[in-house]
Formats: structure tokens, sequence, C-alpha cells
């Protein structure tokens, strides 16, 4: 058994297209398969929920729809992730619904591919700190989803590992795109492209506006390192920003908890929705922080998968403007960076 954990250890930490049968892929079947299944808990109105502890982070995983991650947290504390109370509980039909928490989708965005519905059952395995939560295969596109966890028991870090697996008879472009619905009234903040050594002659940094977003929108600010956008229950519009994030992190602080989101950020890649590696979308009910990997050419019976490491820091000083961005989130960052071992 270490040896086969040892394995699914050693993984590719950055987006991937492998065949679904590699080594790497069935070791760690085999180490799913032969763990127990956890005990089931009621959670938000779903009866099948799962629950992943250590002494420094908690989440907890529905088998009732998704795959999706509902609940994150400092032990005990209050749920980073928002969850619709409209949802919260509901299964089985035809139409797409929000839920909230941490879900997958594939970029770029087209309906109704992109909005398939989620609301079936999952197949939820675990072995030791790991959890592997397996949707069925998604009819109309050949695609299925599946979200592994892993809880570092030394610190408060997650490892999230997203793969989408290309079940059907012809190719299909796509990217993987992983999704956190963060719960309202707080602020996340992404960086922009390190100033260069010396005065550069092409332009390093993107800034995409979607067709609904008022570039003049109070809740975005836009500083010379970093750019924040902040969730107002009050503000009903809603706005979307994608940035290429080649720092590799990006964050959302809330009532004194720093969510962080670490990711490989490959050069030479090519990425979706004019070249987006973070995108976030604000509305009157929660943030979406996402991440996404490259554009690939899925053929039949491959797979391409997504890491992001979670960071929960508790008792953080407030950020509420770029300075503290600076002072307080960006040291931070660069220490989820290397315990991550992206730095």
């Amino acid at each position: 058994m270490p040896a086969l954990r040892q394995d699914y250890g050693n993984l590719a930490s950055a987006s991937t297209t492998v065949p679904i049968a590699s080594f790497s892929v069935r070791a760690f079947r085999i180490v799913t398969l032969l763990g127990e299944f956890m005990p089931k808990i009621a959670y938000q109105g779903w009866a099948s929920c799962y629950r992943l502890a250590s002494g420094h982070l908690e989440l907890i995983a529905t088998g009732d729809v998704g795959p999706r991650i509902i609940h994150l947290s400092a032990p005990g504390g209050e749920n980073l992730f928002a969850v619709l109370p409209e949802h919260a509980g509901l299964t089985g039909g035809d139409e797409w619904r929000i839920y909230g928490g941490h879900r997958l989708w594939h970029a770029p965005q087209a309906r109704p591919r992109s909005e398939l519905p989620d609301n079936e059952p999952v197949k939820v395995l675990e072995a030791g700190h790991t959890l592997c939560l397996t949707q069925p295969v998604e009819a109309a596109s050949g695609i299925q989803k599946e979200i592994t966890v892993t809880l570092d028991p030394n610190r408060p870090h997650a490892v999230v590992r997203h793969r989408l697996s290309n079940l059907g008879l012809w190719p299909v472009e796509l990217a993987p795109w992983a999704i956190s619905a963060m719960a309202g009234e707080g602020v996340a903040i992404a960086p922009q492209s390190a100033p260069p050594a010396a005065n550069g002659c092409r332009p390093d940094r993107l800034l995409a506006l979607w067709p609904f977003a008022d570039a003049a929108d109070p809740r975005l600010r836009r500083g010379h390192r970093y750019l924040l956008l902040y969730q107002h229950p009050a503000n009903e519009n809603p706005f979307k920003v994608g940035l290429n994030v080649t720092e590799g992190w990006v964050a959302y602080y809330r009532r004194g908890s720093l969510f962080v989101k670490c990711f490989e950020y490959q050069e030479a890649a090519t990425y979706p929705d004019m070249g987006s590696s973070v995108e976030l979308f604000d509305c009157a009910l929660f943030l979406e922080v996402e991440t996404l990997g490259p554009l690939v050419r899925l053929a039949p019976g491959s797979s391409v998968e997504h890491v992001e490491h979670w960071f929960v820091y508790d008792g953080v000083a407030p950020v509420h403007d770029e300075d503290a961005a600076q002072r307080i989130v960006c040291p931070l960052a660069e220490e989820s960076l290397r315990f991550a071992g992206l730095r």
C-alpha cells in the first residue's frame, strides 16, 4: 500500500494529458478501491456527504450530486464556500443548478456543453486522507469529470486534482476549469505580471472582460501589482474578468480567513478565453475564483488533469487594498507556492 500511495503522490502537478489506462492512474484506482468507505453524514440537506478533516483543514463533499466539494474551512470554522439555500439538498432533474461549493467544468464556456446538469449521484471512494469523486459520463459530451482531493496532515493544505476523460468517439478541444464559489462579502486578489527587469517593448499581461462586465464597475480595483474584486450582496450586476496570472496563485479574503489557490502556469501553452489562466466572476450571491488549464485536443480514451493546491490561513489581518495585498497576502501566497513545490 505505501508504494501505491507514493506512486499517486508523484503524479505531475501541472495540467497533463495521459491515456486513461496509464499505470499511475491504475495504481491510484487500486489504492482507492482497497480503501474503506468513510461514514456518510448529512449536510445542507444532502443525505450522502463525506467529510475529510485534519487538525488544520476540513472539507465536505456530497455524493448526491456533483462532483462537488461543498464545504471548506479551518477546523470548526465558517464555510468559505457559498451554498445557495434554494438549491441545497436538491437532486435530480434536467435543469442546471449552481448549488455552490467547488466544481469542475470544461472551457471554453458554451451552452449547453459547459452547463450540463450534475444532478445525479457520483461514485465516492476513499483511502486515508484522499477522497475521489467520479461523475457518470456526460451523455451529451462523452466527457467524464473526476475530482480527487488529498489533505496534507501537517498543514492547512489540500491537493485538488481535476480530471477530464474523453470516453466519446471523437477528439474534443477543451481545458480543465476549476471553479470555487466563495461566500459573500469578501475580496478576491489576483497578481499581475511581475515588473520586468528592463522596459519591455511587448505586452505582458491580459485583462479580458465579458460582454456583461462594466469596466467601470466599482467592485473592481486595478492597482500597480494586484487586481482586487470585491463581493457586495447589494450589487446585482454580474461581472467577469480574466487574467493571465503567470505568478501561479489567486486568493480570496473573508472575515479573517485567506484562501489561496496555487497552480502551475505553463508559459508556452495556449489558454482559453483570450489567454486567461485565472477568471473571477462576481454577482450578488457569491464570487467565483476560477483557474484554468491550457487548451488541449483530447483524444478518445485520454484524460487531462489540472491541479490546484489549496491553503487556508486563519487569523489574517484585514485585506482592503493593494497595500494590504502586498504586505499580507503576497507573503502567504509565496509560502504556499513553496509548500506546493511550485517555487
